[in-house]
């Protein structure tokens, strides 16, 4: 059996990214939740993962663009659900604290093995 983990965000290894990005993150088995701060003009460059995300948005304003032609612009307080293997990219329209769940937890940032974003 596992056990219950407490974390404070002012406890949590904050990673400079590059210039314009800013992340933490905490892991359970079958989730992860982090917190992204984005400076106006950050680009996430286009990628994809299998894992499902959710993006909730606490400041600021996020644009997603998809390779369908759709994008959304998310605003605090609203959500964007991106399903697995879904190519995206993101530029933040403003500076941006954005929460992101990803489910099931990614290697890749843990392992920081996520070249495309540094």
């Amino acid at each position: 059996m596992t056990t219950p983990t407490h974390y404070r965000w002012s406890d949590v290894e904050s990673e400079q990214l590059n210039p314009l990005l800013q992340r933490q993150f905490v892991n359970g088995s079958q989730a992860m939740l982090s917190r992204i701060v984005l400076t106006k003009g950050c680009i996430v460059p286009r990628h994809s993962h299998h894992h499902e995300q959710i993006a909730f948005v606490l400041q600021g304003s996020l644009r997603f663009d998809f390779d369908n032609g759709d994008s959304s612009t998310i605003n605090p307080g609203e959500v964007l659900v991106i399903p697995g293997n879904v190519p995206h990219s993101a530029v933040a329209l403003e500076d941006t604290i954005n929460l992101d769940i990803f489910a099931p937890p990614r290697q890749d940032w843990i392992d920081k093995e996520d070249a495309y974003l540094r």
